[in-house]
């Protein structure tokens, strides 16, 4: 059973016949209740041939209903993985099988040797895996891998069913510290006083940063359970033990700012009306890493778009409100005819 946010005479139009942008289907039953307890799946590497040569990707499964599914794959944001989707991939189990994605980088994925960290080469992996799969699949991203997923979307129609933008990283230039984990984290990218900031960024604990990335990402950090915290303490430790993720993690982050600075003409805004997919663009009204002031142009871009902005919410709606957030999705994947 699906129902919408709102009601009118003629479904997805207003009396002048515009598109209206925030009436989003959603679906009432099928919707597994959220059960914060879980551990995320256990992962698994898949070979993935690009163009840059093979990547072993490193994903986790969260089973459907039956075999025979339909999937969401699922792409995280910057200094994310693929934990990031442990609760949204539980919600939608009754309905679609997941596959959240490592990203090369990030999480236990290794990036090969000279892999470029941009948009194009993240998405160019992410093909390769939803070219493995059967049929097109419910392609979700949050931030970074939003954008990731807004390339993918472009480059191979055939493989996306519909897409899901979480807080999509769009061109965001704000000089604002708050925008930030650690206010240090923007020295560090200068030449010279960059070696000082990255010293002390350094003696930061993996329980410090992943504070700091809370109180940045959540608009209420107090939601997050102990065990949930415990978990991304844990991940953040087993990332400084693997050689390639901080300076992955620095290459990814300069490669989406200088993709911000390109000119129009190549500017991620210029993607969105190619894309043919029926899209949901969600956004938290608290996101402090990417301004929800963007969400309506972003939402009205897209040929097929629909926006749901989310009260007392952040930068990771997915993590914070996975319940909604499946609804959402679910309702996408299954009424076209609003669009």
């Amino acid at each position: 059973m699906t129902t919408t946010t709102s009601a009118v005479a003629h479904p997805g139009r207003d009396r002048l016949g515009r598109r209206e942008l925030t009436r989003v289907p959603l679906v009432v039953d099928g919707v597994a209740p959220v059960d914060l307890t879980a551990k995320p799946p256990p992962g698994r590497h898949l070979e993935v041939a690009t163009g840059q040569g093979p990547v072993r990707l490193h994903v986790r499964e969260t089973p459907g209903p039956s075999a025979s599914t339909e999937t969401a794959v699922h792409l995280h944001g910057l200094a994310g993985s693929s934990t990031n989707w442990t609760d949204l991939a539980a919600v939608l189990a009754p309905r679609l099988r997941s596959i959240a994605v490592d990203l090369p980088g990030f999480g236990r994925t290794e990036p090969p040797p000279g892999f470029a960290c941009t948009r194009r080469a993240n998405a160019e992996v992410v093909i390769g895996l939803l070219a493995q799969l059967p049929g097109p699949v419910h392609l979700t991203g949050n931030s970074f891998g939003a954008a990731v997923a807004i390339e993918v979307a472009v480059q191979r129609p055939d493989l996306v069913a519909t897409l899901t933008l979480i807080s999509p990283a769009m061109p965001d230039l704000r000089l604002d510290p708050r925008r930030l984990s650690d206010p240090r984290i923007a020295l560090a990218m200068l030449p010279v006083l960059g070696t000082r900031a990255r010293r002390q960024l350094a003696t930061t604990t993996p329980a410090e940063r992943t504070e700091q990335l809370m109180r940045l990402c959540f608009a209420d950090p107090g939601v997050v359970p102990e065990h949930r915290f415990a978990e991304a303490v844990a991940e953040f430790e087993e990332r400084d033990g693997l050689p390639w993720a901080g300076p992955a993690l620095g290459r990814t982050t300069m490669e989406l700012v200088r993709s911000w600075l390109v000119p129009p003409a190549r500017s991620l805004w210029r993607l969105l009306p190619e894309i043919s997919a029926p899209t949901l663009v969600v956004w938290g009204a608290q996101d402090r890493v990417v301004s929800v002031r963007k969400a309506p142009r972003t939402a009205l871009l897209v040929p097929r778009g629909k926006l749901l902005v989310l009260p007392r919410t952040g930068h990771v709606a997915q993590m914070e409100r996975p319940r909604i957030v499946a609804r959402a999705v679910l309702g996408l994947a299954g009424s076209e005819d609003l669009w």
